[in-house]
């Protein structure tokens, strides 16, 4: 009997290391806030030998989407392989929980007896459900898996990051008089010199890169793994990054599949070639299992684009904008093959709200103020202005989407067919976007966001979405129905009510002026504090010490929670001098909280000092 046991233990082991060695490695080496600059993309400025290098022994995407424009929320659609915005972690730095179901990715690959290390940044905006990694750290590395054992690898570099961007002094190696300025750019030298020492920094992490090839090679490796590159997002410079516009979400992808491997290639596969297949980070999750002989899990959202699971492509890649640091947004963006649609759903918010790190960057500060001296004309102009609720962008003819084409009466038919395409998207994932993130956080106690979104009971989806819609039409005619809205069963509907009539200024919030009133007093803070902005900036003189009172009220973090203060200190933003009363007591608000998550402990703080310095005499 004992030597039946150990036969079989052996013949297990041989069987699982036959196994192992037919399995690929994966190697995917990812970098910081850069796009597809890259020479093997066309870009004759950018100098990426080693990159290029990877791509004429394999293949490059040509349209690669991160899904979301900043490294939280796109790396946690690529750790969970479901849209941030379908689990609720969309917002910048967040954290909520999953269903106890839900495994990440390199759990169901250390299941399969893969070694997965990841070198170095997490940043999930997700709790993680037990242990994810062999090794998560800046010594994580494939060479300490046991012999013969398949691994799984990430090497994420930052040197191409927006903070080395602005870092001076530096000595720029590309030539500013040769960069291309973007069209809704000013050409300036501070401009200029952004550009060209973007591109230095893409040059060497390029060179990283190369290290970690020649590594593979140097291992003997090369012809076992499966090589992919690509950035995290957008590059670093202001309206890039954050932005779901194709300039914040489109990345460069190039993937080596070596011969012993062909089979796992899709047809369109070619060496120094390109695959025209619309593909964004959702589907990495789905393609690593794939390539690992993992048939992915019936939850996932994207779509294998490798490997025996390979699902067809997609007519549509789906893109997404939440809070980004301390400013609340709401935008949705959906691309196919040449057009993307984008729509605004806080369209009174500027673009370019201020935001303390973004205004770090030369770029920005320089823009900003030409734009109050009034020294820009359009396209130049937009990013300080309101937004519209609808854009719509021909990226063959307008690759820096400045030419609005929503109004125009021939594209009608390409809008229509991609506001449906991004309406579908929002139910099928049952987007959690369309709740204030207070609110959001409170409907999934007791359960998790994406369980709580999938009872409609909890969230009404269906007539939330067309709440959310009316209000941020911007349509003069239905005041009277936003107005209904403040008195809607569902605090969701009730806040898009206030939050229509705050977008459609004076006139509206007149006419409905005690219904405002009334919602000061309503059972849910997020309703109350839009209702409180409205009357704030656009009621009644009686009506402002009402609306400083709540609003103060619901800043205070350490007695209403993190979201609740954030919310609230935009809201008291946006009433400029009217909000000089508040000043003392705004800089006596607490600046931290019992329980409050590292993450999220700089935003009321940057929000208070910005306040207090903008209402100081």
């Amino acid at each position: 009997m004992l030597y039946k046991a150990v036969c079989c233990f052996f013949g297990l082991l041989f069987s699982s290391a036959a196994l192992a060695a037919e399995r690929p490695n994966i190697l995917w080496i990812t970098s910081e806030d850069n796009g597809p600059e890259l020479g093997c993309y066309g870009d004759t400025y950018a100098d990426t030998p080693n990159i290029d290098r990877l791509a004429s022994k394999g293949v490059r995407y040509r349209v690669c989407w991160s899904n979301a424009p900043v490294c939280a929320p796109a790396r946690t659609t690529i750790i969970t392989g479901m849209y941030a915005t379908s689990v609720g972690g969309q917002h910048m730095r967040s954290m909520v929980s999953l269903p106890a179901r839900v495994k990440l990715y390199p759990q169901y690959l250390r299941q399969a007896g893969y070694y997965c290390t990841n070198n170095s940044k997490e940043d999930y905006n997700v709790e993680k459900p037990g242990q994810v990694w062999d090794a998560s750290n800046r010594r994580a590395h494939w060479k300490n898996r046991a012999a013969g054992q398949p691994f799984f690898a990430i090497f994420n570099i930052i040197l191409s990051h927006e903070s080395k961007i602005r870092k001076r002094p530096h000595q720029l190696v590309h030539d500013p008089k040769k960069v291309r300025i973007p069209a809704y750019h000013p050409d300036t030298p501070e401009v200029r010199h952004d550009w060209a020492q973007y591109y230095d920094v893409v040059t060497e992490m390029d060179a990283v890169v190369g290290q970690r090839l020649k590594e593979l090679e140097k291992a003997g490796l090369e012809n076992d793994t499966i090589v992919f590159y690509y950035g995290d997002h957008g590059s670093g410079m202001p309206r890039s990054k954050r932005w779901p516009y194709n300039s914040g979400l489109h990345v460069g992808l190039v993937v080596y599949i070596p011969e012993k491997f062909r089979d796992m290639a899709p047809a369109d596969y070619v060496p120094n070639g390109e695959s025209g297949r619309l593909v964004s980070f959702v589907d990495l999750a789905p393609t690593v299992l794939s390539l690992a002989g993992i048939k992915p899990p019936s939850f996932y959202q994207g779509h294998a684009f490798l490997g025996p699971f390979a699902t067809e492509p997609q007519p549509y890649i789906y893109g997404f904008r939440g809070r980004m640091d301390e400013r609340y947004d709401l935008v949705r963006s959906v691309r196919d093959r040449r057009y993307i649609y984008i729509r605004n759903y806080m369209p009174h918010k500027i673009y370019g709200q201020y935001i303390n790190y973004m205004f770090q960057t030369p770029t920005t500060q320089v823009w900003n103020d030409l734009f109050l001296a009034g020294k820009l004309s359009p396209p130049k102009t937009f990013f300080w202005q309101r937004k519209p609720p609808e854009e719509l962008y021909d990226l063959t003819n307008d690759r820096d989407e400045v030419n609005n084409l929503a109004t125009s009466p021939a594209h009608q038919q390409v809008l229509d067919r991609l506001r449906q395409a991004l309406d579908a998207q929002i139910m099928r994932i049952r987007d959690v976007g369309f709740l204030p993130e207070a609110e959001l956080h409170h409907r999934a106690e007791g359960t998790n966001p994406y369980d709580m979104a999938h009872d409609d009971a909890r969230y009404p989806l269906a007539r939330i979405l067309k709440a959310a819609k009316l209000a941020s039409s911007m349509r003069p005619d239905v005041t009277q129905q936003l107005a209904h809205d403040l008195k809607d069963s569902d605090s969701a509907i009730r806040y898009w009510g206030a939050m229509g009539l705050l977008m459609r200024g004076r006139e509206a919030v007149d006419s409905a002026r005690q219904s405002l009133l009334d919602a000061l007093k309503d059972p849910s803070a997020n309703v109350r504090i839009a209702a409180a902005e409205a009357l704030g900036r656009f009621g009644h003189n009686d009506d402002l010490d009402q609306s400083l009172t709540v609003l103060l009220d619901r800043a205070n973090m350490q007695k209403q929670g993190v979201y609740s203060a954030i919310a609230a200190l935009n809201a008291i933003g946006t009433l400029g001098p009217k909000a000089i009363p508040l000043r003392d007591k705004i800089a006596e608000l607490p600046r931290k909280a019992e329980g409050l998550p590292r993450r999220l402990s700089s935003y009321v703080p940057r929000l208070l000092d910005e306040l207090v310095g903008r209402l100081n005499p």
